[in-house]
């Protein structure tokens, strides 16, 4: 699909434009000689499969897990524009936990007509048995990845909400060492923020949201379904970097509403879990009786608020996309204010008048099933296939209200090294968001997915797409030359701390790809 896009590099340019700020980045990309960045590409994914950085592609016959593609060219943002998304996302992430808090409890917005209460109470990720169940603290969302997507030089839209079990800020780690490893040049170019930083933020606000305090402070635990799960690699890479244990449902018992865990010295009381498990599969008593994966108990442990729950259960009505097409309307009810961060226009296909016209335009289209994740259960009208469009045109037809629809936007580009050399492809951008008694967190930094095949608007790994760092600038030496910025910074010592023994980049100049 040929589609027009706003470059983050070219900006409205041509081919061999660039925005200003970005002049030292061009420069790299055009003078670094194609075998160097093939030669760090490769560095970076053997390092990468030594560390076991996998996913596994779960339904495929041949499901072994797979390293996930990593670009070396990084995607940068000026610090301007990550001041302006950090305030729409503290704004839209507060604005999630007051609705959880209220629909959960009061209700108001429901019964002020904002949302549809049948939307809310009928859906399949409300737990009616959590209703009046206050999570410690009344924090239910403390891990938030907000999904955004660019169109233009201040055109940011959110595409999506995760507030169920968020993944990938592993990857926003580790792409950062490959990147201060194998391309430390660019830390002499940019001050660019550390992301360092994330897995203190994270502990720290897992233990601020203990139910107790004692003496010898909150014990937390990352609650993982094991090995076989395609995530596992970011629950034991977080766990080791929090320095907490890393607990499979056997470790865990529940006694007298109290969970403990079992070590070879005895039994550990447990304050904080931090669980990487759907709600369906976190306790048999209360949730599917034949998971393996649970602790029975845990979720009485919960409701007698002698243990937090990381996410609460029932955030995942929150990662509903039916929920989300709300989503200015409930940052509004509860902000007072405009939303900050807007939504992509959303048809909800459960309306007659919004059935009749996603019907009437489905090859233009991108559709979704509200309770669909990873790429999955989506047409893209204008790359579709006749057959694709006609079976979604049954299903919606059979059952619109699982689905909604919004225009296929032109994703924003960013220079990724392919194959054929260095070319534009479409990428989206997951910032983590923290919420804890110590208030809104928000490393300067996040995951971006990029789309490796040509044309294609699909970043998701499971579907072809890879990662690349996202640097954010810091205020004081963004868009300086290459001359200016020797003589040194933050960013400088801690690339050259990291870099020695590797190539500093100065190579011969060269035609650039891109």
């Amino acid at each position: 699909m040929d589609i027009a896009a706003f470059d983050e590099i070219r900006g409205a340019g041509g081919p061999s434009a660039h925005r200003p700020e970005f002049a030292d980045l061009a420069g790299w990309i055009d003078n670094t000689p194609r075998e160097e960045l093939d030669r760090r590409q490769e560095a970076a994914e053997a390092a990468f499969r030594q560390l076991g950085i996998t996913f596994a592609v779960y339904g495929e016959e041949e499901s072994a897990e797979r390293i996930i593609p990593f670009d070396i060219v990084p995607r940068i943002f000026t610090a301007d524009e990550w001041s302006n998304l950090s305030d729409g996302l503290v704004q839209r992430v507060e604005a999630l936990n007051a609705f959880l808090a209220d629909v959960y409890g009061e209700r108001r917005i429901l019964a002020d007509g904002i949302v549809p209460s049948e939307l809310v109470l009928g859906n399949a990720q409300f737990r009616p048995m959590l209703s009046g169940v206050r999570p410690p603290h009344n924090i239910y969302a403390h891990i938030c990845g907000i999904d955004l997507v660019r169109t233009g030089p201040s055109d940011f839209f959110v595409l999506e909400d995760n507030a169920r079990t968020p993944s990938g800020v592993s990857y926003m780690l580790e792409n950062r060492e490959a990147m201060l490893r194998l391309c430390p040049e660019l830390f002499e170019l940019y001050d660019i923020a550390p992301v360092d930083s994330y897995p203190d933020a994270l502990h720290e606000t897992l233990r601020s949201v203990a139910p107790r305090r004692h003496g010898g402070g909150p014990v937390c635990v990352l609650l993982t379904p094991g090995h076989f799960n395609s995530a596992f690699y970011e629950h034991s890479f977080l766990a080791d970097s929090m320095g907490i244990e890393l607990v499979e449902a056997a470790d865990l018992e529940v006694d007298d509403d109290i969970v403990w865990m079992r070590t070879i010295e005895g039994r550990v009381r447990v304050d904080v879990v931090y669980r990487r498990i759907d709600d369906d599969y976190i306790d048999p008593l209360i949730f599917r009786p034949d998971s393996l994966l649970g602790v029975p108990g845990l979720i009485a442990a919960y409701m007698a608020g002698n243990v937090a729950l990381v996410n609460a259960p029932g955030t995942g009505i929150a990662d509903d996309k039916a929920i989300y097409s709300y989503m200015p309307e409930i940052v509004k009810y509860y902000s007072g204010g405009e939303a900050k961060l807007p939504n992509v226009e959303t048809y909800r296909c459960r309306e007659p008048g919004a059935l009749r016209y996603t019907l009437d335009n489905l090859e233009k289209l991108v559709v979704k099933l509200v309770d669909g994740s990873g790429g999955y259960g989506m047409l893209v009208g204008p790359t579709a296939t006749r057959q694709q469009i006609a079976d979604f045109r049954a299903a919606l037809i059979a059952q619109p209200e699982r689905y909604i629809a919004q225009p296929t936007l032109a994703l924003s580009t960013v220079p990724t090294l392919t194959k054929a050399g260095v070319a534009p492809r479409h990428v989206d951008f997951r910032p983590f968001v923290l919420s804890g008694t110590n208030g809104v967190n928000i490393v300067p930094g996040g995951l971006t997915r990029v789309a490796l095949r040509e044309g294609s608007l699909v970043v998701n790994s499971s579907q072809g797409g890879g990662t690349k760092d996202s640097m954010i600038l810091s205020r004081r030496r963004q868009g300086q030359s290459q001359s200016q910025s020797q003589s040194g910074g933050g960013a400088q010592s801690q690339s050259q701390s990291q870099s020695q023994g590797h190539s500093q980049g100065t190579r011969p100049l060269r035609s650039g790809d891109y």
